[in-house]
């Protein structure tokens, strides 16, 4: 079964040759990397590799998340996909056991991710990852089960699947509608998307052994930088399924007293755009692993 990589990327080039040159030291390489470019221009001198690079550029002021991730659907060559964010470093065997799952059964895979501080990545002498330190300095996610790397773990909640790292069939894809390009800027997308697969009955499964290193970037709690994506984002998934996404981040927004809304509400009234101050004081330290 060959395989298509996807990743969307604006503005991480230190984070996409990283990504990339772990690719290429899997123990078995994607067919092809195809790379969603969500900038005017995409990036020059990438790493070389025994797989070909596909390019596609997508329109959009505001993070097009959704509609990056079709684009880089419809241009795959192949029907096994596996979704990669650029800030991830795949472990050696993460392709191989995206591939082999997708070969037993078409379905939902999303693998573990470790999360690294700031300035964990390093190379030896030779141009390789330093994949024993990653795995030292690796951190699983406290809301995130721990899976054996021979595992195959049936999830019942779609909810779950984190956009970070997955793996399906593009008739899967096509079949819940794809992404919903209505969803603009950050937030909402990836829930919407996997309650769409959920509708589909296309059923999630934990893969052990396909593990990925998620590389360490600016962040902010509350995510006041996407203040307006993420109300905008919510009232569309509550307009679809009656139910609220994202609710940590409305309780924190509403509790600063920037917005009128609780989980029983069915509508969500913006009171104050946020301030310059809570913006700066919002962003984490350094050593912050996640939100």
């Amino acid at each position: 079964m060959k395989v298509s990589a996807l990743t969307l990327v604006r503005n991480r080039r230190e984070h996409l040759v990283n990504l990339i040159v772990s690719l290429e030291a899997q123990q078995q390489c994607p067919d092809e990397l195809v790379i969603a470019w969500m900038q005017p221009e995409p990036e020059t001198d990438l790493p070389r590799t025994r797989f070909p690079i596909r390019h596609v550029m997508v329109e959009g002021d505001a993070l097009p998340l959704a509609k990056a991730r079709n684009q880089a659907v419809n241009a795959a060559s192949h029907e096994a996909l596996i979704f990669l964010d650029v800030d991830c470093i795949a472990s050696p065997t993460l392709v191989s056991r995206y591939r082999d799952a997708l070969a037993q059964q078409s379905a939902l895979y999303i693998g573990e991710v470790h999360y690294l501080p700031a300035n964990a990545v390093s190379y030896h002498a030779d141009g390789t990852l330093d994949l024993a330190r990653l795995a030292t300095l690796g951190e699983r996610h406290p809301a995130r089960p721990a899976i054996n790397e021979q595992e195959i773990r049936f999830e019942p909640d779609h909810g779950n699947l984190w956009g970070l790292s997955f793996a399906l069939m593009r008739q899967d894809h096509q079949r819940a509608g794809g992404m919903d390009e209505g969803y603009i800027g950050y937030g909402g997308e990836e829930t919407d998307y996997a309650w769409r697969l959920a509708a589909a009955d296309v059923p999630l499964y934990w893969v052990g052994g396909a593990l990925a290193w998620h590389q360490h970037h600016p962040m902010y709690a509350p995510p006041w930088p996407h203040f307006e994506a993420i109300i905008a984002n919510a009232r569309r998934f509550y307009q679809r399924w009656e139910q609220w996404c994202m609710e940590y981040w409305l309780n924190q927004f509403s509790e600063a007293g920037a917005i009128r809304w609780s989980p029983k509400a069915d509508s969500i009234e913006v009171i104050r755009q946020p301030t310059q101050q809570e913006i700066s004081t919002a962003r984490l330290p350094a050593s912050a692993r996640y939100g």
